[in-house]
């Protein structure tokens, strides 16, 4: 087993010493950062995409994974931004103004960025002011909207709209748990995602890449 399979296999345990480890020896081997990322980290966190929706790890695993992924990618940013490797695309994500909610949103960040996207997250309680100046200053491709509550659910289409009219081309996708596709359809969503997996690969189809 080549040490990028035994990375991707520590990302997916979320055997972090060894996502550390494994990461430090590919560096000093003189691995492309590049592919220590495509073959290691992402590959694992794709795996536990995969594991995830078809109920074969919990969220609590996930998390475990992420956190191995996050630690290990920190080893790999130096050497990728001197390599300018790009990301997929930014996404700005946040969940809309009056929700304080974020588990969900935390865990689709994590994904995301497992995933190769560079993710700004505003955190809670964004109104739609905040997602369109974020979205504006980071250049951003997607946004991702986030709610827990029925309640702060008009917030998405307002955030959309507020989007519309000031004419950003991002394209948006939205979740939570009261959140539906017929929702997203009625409110002019670009995407909509029942779980964390799920919003990877809606992520990638709206930025073009094969899910």
């Amino acid at each position: 087993m080549s040490d990028l399979d035994k990375l991707k296999d520590a990302i997916y345990d979320g055997d972090l010493d060894s996502a550390i480890a494994i990461t430090n020896k590919a560096l000093q081997e003189e691995i492309d950062p590049e592919v220590i990322l495509n073959a290691g980290l992402i590959a694992g966190m794709n795996r536990v995409g995969e594991s995830f929706k078809n109920n074969e790890i919990y969220v609590p695993e996930v998390l475990i994974a992420a956190r191995a992924m996050k630690s290990a990618l920190a080893i790999l940013e130096p050497g990728l931004i001197e390599a300018g490797v790009e990301p997929i695309g930014t996404i700005v994500i946040g969940t809309v103004q009056g929700d304080l909610h974020d588990i969900g949103k935390n865990l689709v960040a994590m994904m995301l960025k497992g995933a190769g996207f560079n993710v700004v997250d505003l955190g809670t309680d964004i109104s739609p002011e905040q997602f369109l100046r974020a979205a504006q200053e980071h250049n951003a491709s997607i946004l991702g909207l986030s709610t827990l509550l029925t309640t702060t659910m008009p917030m998405m289409q307002k955030t959309i709209t507020t989007l519309n009219e000031k004419g950003l081309g991002a394209q948006v996708m939205i979740g939570g748990a009261p959140v539906t596709q017929e929702y997203a359809d009625k409110i002019g969503a670009s995407g909509y995602a029942a779980d964390a997996a799920t919003a990877v690969d809606i992520a990638k189809q709206l930025a073009g890449v094969n899910a």
